[in-house]
């Protein structure tokens, strides 16, 4: 990635509500409750035809009693070594604190470009109460107001000044595959992007609900290139309790409709439980591809076949879509965990399968006609035609005499003998019928 803008500052100055505006989007949690956002959050936004990549982190701070304040400043830091642009966001309400002198030392010394940003300057009152901002020495500070939107036509002006680098060149980067991993807390999410990324790029602690945002890294390496999104545990809704909890569970499910491949997943020493269920079936809504990945395998007593019995009992917990692959992996161990990766790559390969109307009709009607549908109530259905839908996933429609009188059982039929002629593994397929 190139053009990358952070947003560094203490908590509560407003970071959050800028890069949601800056981004045109709510992907980062808004909440008067300090030290909200955990992880480095991405997004992408344009301004005069410059596109860059935003970043939102957490509060910089210090001595306070929040258990995650160390690795909120280590992702602080990460982000500033990341970045092309900090920009420093300041409270023009509450005035110079100790903690902004103390943050605009270590950014000095980052010897990054700096914009110094004074936020909530939203009224006449107190317009000019930037001007005492000037004394950090970080430059001219700009006044803004992240709710309204007010002074940051200016800030942006100032920032893409800095970009060097083609906005073309950025904008291709959009079309790459975006890789969602999903699942219950304390899975292993966090963990298993670290590990494919070889660096912690995520917190980690045995806490359930560490992670609260969806957060997204570009993964390049072997090559392969695509998008890996660390999302916020799915539990049961009766579960959900904080309201700042239920906003994570929101980001998740969009984080799943915006993905290309989901990536389910599981703890082998806990089985696969309704709620894994659940956020399948939101997969398959979705029509998303999706591999299921059973971590913590190493924890498992194992026979001779207690792979082969596993498959089968989470075959039979998703059915009737069982076309589904499986792998077994340890993130502590590192265990086939880039087998996961080539999978799901080769899951978003089997989404874009396009087939002929030819090659559909040469192969199905001759089982169709070997094979016809079930007669219903002395009536006999003809399927004279079929084809495959433009659409972002794979869906068919077989034209025929009485498409209502077609039963489920049928269409699973098609749909199976589909899969068998062709390689949709790991992707829901959808069959309609329509009256020719």
């Amino acid at each position: 990635m190139g053009n990358i803008i952070s947003l560094v500052g203490r908590p509560n100055v407003g970071k959050s509500s800028l890069f949601n505006r800056l981004t045109q989007t709510r992907h980062a949690i808004v909440d008067p409750t300090s030290g909200v956002t955990r992880d480095r959050i991405y997004g992408k936004s344009d301004w005069n035809g410059k596109y860059f990549s935003v970043i939102d982190t957490g509060g910089y701070v210090v001595g306070s009693d929040d258990i995650f304040e160390d690795e909120i400043r280590k992702q602080v830091r990460l982000a500033i070594d990341e970045s092309d642009i900090i920009v420093f966001m300041v409270d023009g309400r509450e005035g110079i604190t100790p903690m902004d002198t103390d943050v605009a030392k270590i950014l000095r010394r980052s010897g990054k470009k700096l914009i110094l940003t004074v936020n909530k300057i939203d009224s006449p009152s107190n317009f000019f109460d930037y001007s005492e901002f000037y004394s950090l020495g970080l430059g001219e500070p700009i006044p803004i107001s992240a709710v309204n939107g007010s002074g940051t036509g200016e800030l942006l002006d100032l920032a893409v000044s800095y970009f060097t680098k083609d906005s073309e060149e950025i904008e291709e980067e959009n079309h790459i595959p975006s890789f969602t991993i999903v699942g219950r807390p304390n899975v292993g999410k966090s963990s298993i992007i670290n590990a494919f990324l070889g660096t912690d790029r995520n917190i980690v602690t045995p806490i359930a609900g560490t992670t609260r945002d969806s957060s997204k890294t570009r993964y390049k390496s072997f090559g392969f290139e695509f998008d890996l999104v660390d999302t916020a545990g799915l539990r049961k809704k009766k579960n959900v309790e904080e309201n700042l909890e239920f906003y994570s569970v929101m980001r998740s499910v969009r984080a799943i409709e915006n993905s290309d491949v989901c990536i389910l997943l599981l703890d082998a020493t806990q089985g696969i439980e309704a709620q894994d269920v659940n956020i399948f079936s939101l997969i398959q809504r979705n029509h998303k591809g999706v591999v299921i990945a059973v971590n913590k395998w190493d924890l498992i007593e194992k026979e001779t076949n207690s792979h082969i019995e596993y498959e089968k009992i989470i075959k039979g917990r998703i059915a009737p879509f069982t076309d589904v692959p499986i792998i077994f992996t340890s993130v502590i161990k590192k265990q086939r965990i880039h087998k996961v990766l080539e999978t799901a790559t080769q899951v978003y390969q089997n989404k874009k399968r396009k087939i002929s109307t030819s090659q559909l009709n040469d192969y199905l009607l001759n089982i169709i006609t070997e094979n016809p549908p079930p007669v219903y109530r002395d009536k006999m259905i003809r399927i004279k035609y079929v084809t495959q839908l433009p659409l972002y996933y794979p869906a068919f429609v077989f034209f025929c005499n009485l498409p209502q009188y077609v039963t489920d059982s049928y269409s699973r039929f098609l749909e199976n003998k589909i899969r068998q002629n062709w390689d949709f593994n790991g992707i829901p397929i959808d069959i309609f019928f329509r009256k020719k």
